[in-house]
């Protein structure tokens, strides 16, 4: 199933006419986004009000792994025989 997402203040001009291009698609629905304030915004400004401990303090790292300081040695070559 695809979800097409329309933002509230675009809903009035968009939906009918998306609703009208994918009328013929049975794996796309349209929706209009009804929320009223991000979720994930007002977590964020809860947590920066709240005072922070170790135990509650999240750690963000990155996944990818650090370089090796330095050039890549030459690749040896292969004779093909």
């Amino acid at each position: 199933m695809i979800y097409c997402v329309i933002p509230k203040p675009l809903a009035e001009t968009l939906y009918p006419r998306l609703l009208e291009h994918y009328a013929d698609e049975d794996n796309v629905t349209v929706i209009i986004d009804r929320r009223e304030f991000d979720r994930r915004a007002r977590r964020r400004a809860e947590s920066a009000a709240r005072p922070t401990g170790d135990a509650q303090r999240r750690i963000v790292r990155d996944r990818r792994r650090a370089r090796m300081p330095g050039d890549m040695p030459p690749l040896a070559r292969v004779h093909a025989h």
